[in-house]
C-alpha cells in the first residue's frame, strides 16, 4: 500500500474492486501536447496499475547527427489522459511509481537559442550571442546502467549513471483550462523532478472529474536545474499505481518517501517558487504532525533541504524537503 498522505487516509480511499492492470500503448499519432480536458485513452479505477509507454521529448524525431530541432512536431508529447473513475474536485490523486525503464538504446540532449538558463530571452536580455543549436546523442548501456556523453566540441567522453524518472506527470489544471506540456504548475506537469521515480509517491490535486492523468518526458539522467534545457531525453516504459483519496484536498503537488516529505512550488520568479514550496510544507507538517506553523517554520530553517529541479521552463520548480526523523509522531485521528 501507499505511504499515507494523511493518517487514516487508507480508510478514506474510494472503495473499488480488486486492482486491475490496465495496458495502453501510445504512438506519435495519439500523444497530446497539453495538460487539460481531452477524450481519455483509458478509464481506470482507484487502485489500478497502469502499464504504458512514453515517447521521448521530441517524439522520436531525432535519429542521427545532422538532425535539427525543427524536425520535432512539438516538445514533450504526453501519454494520456487516463480518466480515473470516482476522482472529483477536492480529492487527491496518488501516483506510486512502480517501475520505469529506458525504452531504447539512444538518448539525446540539446541546446537551442532562447532556451536554457544561460540564453537571452525577452525578459532576461543579454548582449552576448545566444548559444547555437546543438544536439548531443547518448548511447544507452542497460547492462552497466549508464549513458555515454560524447562531447561535440572536445575530445571527451564520460559514462553517466542512469536514474530514470518522468519529467512530466500531471492532471488537468483548474477551471477546465489547458496548459502546454512544457509548463509546470499546481497540476504538476513538466516538473522535471527526479522525485518522479521508483520509490517515491506523488500527490496531485484533483480539479476536474476523472482527474485526467498524463505522463511523459522520460529522462535517463538530469542535473539539478536542468540548466541547458534538456535532460538525457529518452522513451520510457512506465508502470504506476493510481489511487484516489476522497475529500482530502491539497493545493500543490507533493512527493513522499518512507523517510521524507517534499512539497513542490512551481511559478516565477524563483524566490516565489521557494515560498510556495515552503508554505506548503509548513501546512503539511502542521496538519499531519501537529506542530504549530511557527515551530515548523523555525524547524525548517534548521534542517530543510531544497531541490531546484529546473529553471528553464515557463515556471521554475523548487522542492522543499524535510526528513521525517526531525518530526514528531504523526497525528492519530
Amino acid at each position: 500500500m501507499f505511504t499515507s498522505l494523511f493518517l487514516g487516509s487508507l480508510l478514506l480511499l474510494q472503495a473499488s474492486p480488486a486492482p486491475r492492470t490496465v495496458r495502453y500503448e501510445a504512438t506519435i499519432n495519439t500523444v497530446k501536447y497539453v495538460f487539460g480536458p481531452a477524450d481519455p485513452v483509458a478509464r481506470i479505477r482507484s487502485g489500478d496499475i497502469v502499464e504504458t509507454n512514453t515517447l521521448d521529448a521530441a517524439g522520436g524525431a531525432f535519429k542521427k547527427k545532422g538532425d535539427t530541432l525543427s524536425m520535432m512536431k512539438a516538445p514533450n508529447p504526453l501519454t494520456g489522459p487516463f480518466f480515473v473513475e470516482g476522482a472529483q474536485p477536492g480529492d487527491t490523486l496518488v501516483v506510486k511509481f512502480l517501475d520505469l525503464q529506458v525504452d531504447g538504446t539512444v538518448g539525446w540532449g540539446a541546446n537551442a537559442p532562447g532556451f536554457g538558463t544561460l540564453n537571452s530571452t525577452s525578459h532576461t536580455p543579454m548582449i552576448s550571442p545566444d548559444v547555437p543549436e546543438n544536439i548531443w546523442f547518448y548511447d544507452i548501456d542497460k547492462a552497466s546502467n549508464t549513458a555515454t556523453f560524447k562531447a561535440n566540441y572536445s575530445n571527451f567522453t564520460m559514462k553517466i549513471p542512469m536514474k530514470p524518472f518522468l519529467g512530466c506527470v500531471g492532471v488537468a489544471p483548474p477551471g477546465g483550462e489547458s496548459r502546454m506540456s512544457i509548463t509546470p504548475g499546481e497540476w504538476g506537469g513538466n516538473m522535471d523532478a527526479s522525485e518522479a521515480s521508483v520509490g517515491h509517491t506523488l500527490y496531485l490535486p484533483v480539479s476536474v472529474a476523472g482527474a485526467m492523468l498524463y505522463v511523459g518526458d522520460g529522462h535517463a539522467a538530469q542535473g539539478d536545474g536542468e540548466v541547458a534545457g534538456t535532460a538525457i531525453e529518452v522513451a520510457m516504459r512506465v508502470r504506476i499505481q493510481v489511487e484516489v483519496v476522497k475529500g482530502q484536498a491539497i493545493t500543490w503537488p507533493r512527493f513522499e518517501t518512507a523517510d521524507s516529505l517534499m512539497a513542490v512550488g512551481a511559478t516565477r520568479p524563483l524566490d516565489d517558487s521557494l515560498r510556495v514550496a515552503f508554505s506548503e510544507l509548513v501546512k503539511w507538517i502542521e496538519k499531519d504532525y501537529g506542530l504549530h506553523r511557527l515551530d515548523a517554520y523555525e524547524l525548517l530553517s534548521k534542517v530543510a533541504r531544497i531541490h531546484l529541479t529546473e529553471m528553464v521552463d515557463p515556471n521554475y520548480v523548487i522542492i522543499a524537503i524535510i526528513d521525517k526523523k526531525f518530526l514528531p509522531p504523526k497525528l492519530s485521528r
